[in-house]
């Protein structure tokens, strides 16, 4: 189950802010940064007809894409501050720690991190670490051999035709089960594979040349594999779901007994690849049935060089970021450069810091929340939540299409409500994973195998609700159906989304609207399936459900009229979830101010903003960004969020109160009439 987040998936960007620190130490990073930064404005520009580029056209023109990134803005810009400055500084502590006790997350974190720099070794050993792995798939004799290998690959972290995760039950939330999903597609998304249009045919010719480069840098003989592996999952994609049929929790819930699951691909050993996994289960979540009868037709129909050739990709591209640089650089040039337009690589010092980061995260995390997350802000956040709780339960109330008895249902799914901020209240034991300075590869397997066998092990068992999914010093935000949970890390608990020395309007406009974005995903189109517990069960009536549909359905309508690119409109059924969370979020977070000032004089404007104008601002500011076209193509076909630009001008004409705020005409561009705007929640 994809949780819905706030932000890009695997997105990173930044807002260069200094560590809080602590009292009678020099002042924090928050008191010198601005509420919001008038040299962004464009004033060429008018609001009410293209607000983004009226409050971030200065700051676009100011920030151009670093040729590190496909993308920036915000996001990233904080998210380069809390591991290119703030995990830095902390590593570089530990690495000078003399005594490191072997086990320790000091020597994990210190290990590794000088594993991932000792390029010395790396280029010695070139790719003799995959050799124990290329023996077994090139030793293949069988569809039951296949299956082994593969399944032994994949606790590793190597993709095949068929992926395997555990969750809670979406009808019984309480316990863990086993999910199997469509996997396999090295572009992402079946779009890639069916697209005609010259940019997307060009990727294709490109990893084309992508993989017969990699081929070839391995001294592999195999003629033409890159246009043998692209026909093979071009006939793999063409069996999958859409990412938009991917949206729908019912149709990929088919709960039903291990021994039934084997038989969906008799020629494919599902129970020797689910073994060699160390997997024991009596019962399984199948995403799509007809995908495996499906798939086990294609894989019996293709010759078995064919699939031992796909293997052997698929291994050689999971670990290309670890191998020598000319698999790395290879590697970059495909998928960053090719695929999302980034110019140049970071510095190796850099990509230390994320890989350290994305292995040893919570380790990490800890002394990240320790240094730099006052134990205040909770308190601050906490209310804050609150405050929309309040509003949210107002504005069901208000509904005009909505029956009183969903009403009480609604409340009752919006009282029961939990959330977590900042960092969990319990750490996770790392020890038994062994790390080593000059082996960075075995160090790689090693986490990999620990975060297998922590997943596995959860099967059957009892959810553990204090669980996070997400490391403290990430910049993002999640909600959690079957937890029905918001999750708000200390990461992006920061200016521009909370700046705890702005006036109330901005940090409204952005922390408050990420609470209520975050809040609203329990009630779209997903979320809206799930009750009060987490179960996937309805408690709608049919009358109200249809109304929701209707207005969904217009919402739809009306993103996929928005062409983010010439020949590329935003998909908007994929991104209803976030289209609508951000409407609602928008809307939650405005009323809770307007609450918050009641019985209270009118704030005095400031710089010549009043606080109706700045909390818009302060929507806008969140969401600036710069993109190359490349990324926002990749977004568009894979991505369940519209365009940063469109996630700030998409909800506004659905908004009189952005209307009534810049005082916009009838006849200007971002307005649409009363008949036309929707309101949800």
């Amino acid at each position: 189950m994809k949780l819905a987040g706030l932000c890009y998936a695997a997105l990173a960007m930044t807002l260069v802010v200094a560590g809080c620190k602590k009292e009678n130490e020099q002042e924090s990073a928050a008191e010198a940064v601005p509420g919001f930064d008038l040299t962004s404005i464009d004033s060429t520009i008018k609001a009410c007809d293209d607000f983004d580029s009226y409050a971030n056209g200065g700051w676009k023109k100011k920030n151009p894409i670093p040729g590190t990134e496909s993308r920036w803005g915000a996001f990233g810009i904080l998210d380069k501050e809390n591991k290119e400055v703030r995990l830095k500084g902390i590593i570089a502590e530990i690495v000078k720690l003399e005594d490191r006790k072997n086990g320790s997350e000091e020597q994990q974190i210190a290990d590794y991190y000088q594993s991932y720099l000792d390029t010395a070794t790396i280029e010695k050993r070139t790719i003799e670490p995959l050799k124990p792995y290329l023996d077994k798939i090139n030793g293949v004799q069988s569809l039951k051999d296949l299956a082994s290998v593969s399944g032994e690959l994949q606790k590793v972290g190597v993709s095949s035709v068929i992926g395997l995760g555990v969750d809670a039950d979406l009808r019984n939330s309480k316990i863990n089960v086993l999910y199997q999903g469509q996997d396999g597609l090295s572009l992402g998304e079946k779009s890639y594979y069916e697209r005609a249009d010259s940019s997307t045919v060009k990727v294709r010719s490109e990893f084309v040349k992508h993989v017969d480069k990699m081929f070839a840098l391995a001294s592999f003989a195999d003629p033409k594999p890159g246009q043998t592996i692209l026909d093979f999952e071009t006939k793999l994609a063409k069996l999958q779901l859409s990412n938009v049929e991917l949206r729908d929790p019912v149709k990929t819930y088919n709960k039903m007994s291990f021994d039934g699951f084997k038989t969906l691909t008799p020629d494919f050993d599902l129970e020797e690849f689910v073994d060699r996994q160390d997997i024991k289960t009596d019962s399984i979540v199948v995403q799509n049935k007809p995908y495996l009868q499906n798939l086990n037709k294609l894989l019996k129909a293709t010759p078995l060089p064919t699939l031992k050739l796909y293997t052997k990709w698929q291994l050689l591209t999971r670990f290309a970021g670890y191998l020598p640089k000319s698999f790395d650089q290879e590697n970059f040039r495909f998928f960053s450069t090719v695929m999302r337009g980034t110019k140049q690589q970071k510095a190796r010092l850099e990509r230390a810091i994320r890989s350290t980061d994305g292995l040893l995260g919570m380790p990490l995390g800890k002394l990240f929340s320790k240094k730099y997350f006052p134990e205040e802000d909770k308190k601050k956040v906490s209310d804050m939540i609150e405050n929309v709780r309040t509003v949210y339960g107002e504005r069901i109330d208000k509904l005009t299409w909505m029956s009183d008895s969903t009403k009480a249902k609604a409340h009752k799914k919006l009282k029961a409500f939990t959330y977590k901020i900042g960092y969990p209240d319990k750490w996770k034991d790392y020890s038994s994973i062994k790390v080593e300075k000059d082996k960075l590869f075995e160090n790689v397997i090693s986490a990999s195998l620990f975060a297998h066998k922590e997943e596995i092990d959860k099967i059957g068992k009892p959810v553990d609700k204090a669980e996070w999914l997400m490391t403290p010093q990430t910049v993002n935000a999640y909600y959690n159906p079957l937890n029905n949970e918001i999750v708000f890390p200390a990461g992006i608990l920061q200016p521009p989304f909370y700046n705890r020395n702005a006036d109330d309007a901005i940090n409204y406009g952005g922390i408050i609207a990420v609470i209520g974005h975050e809040f609203t995903h329990g009630f779209d189109d997903q979320g809206s399936q799930f009750d009060d517990e987490g179960n996937l069960k309805n408690w709608w009536t049919a009358t109200d459900r249809k109304n929701f549909d209707q207005l969904t359905k217009k919402y739809i309508d009306y993103f996929s009229g928005i062409e983010a690119l010439p020949g590329f409109k935003i998909n908007g059924a994929l991104t209803i979830g976030e289209n609508v969370a951000d409407l609602g979020g928008l809307t939650l977070a405005y009323y809770a101010l307007e609450k918050s000032l009641k019985g209270k004089a009118e704030p005095a404007p400031i710089d010549g903003f009043n606080w109706k104008q700045r909390f818009f601002l302060g929507w806008a500011q969140v969401w600036h960004m710069n993109t190359t076209n490349e990324a926002l193509q990749n977004q568009i076909q894979t991505d369940p969020h519209s365009p940063a630009k469109d996630r700030i001008n998409g909800p506004m004409p659905h908004l009189k109160e952005f209307q009534a705020a810049w005082n916009c005409s009838p006849g200007s561009k971002m307005i649409l009439p009363d008949s036309a705007r929707i309101v949800i929640w």
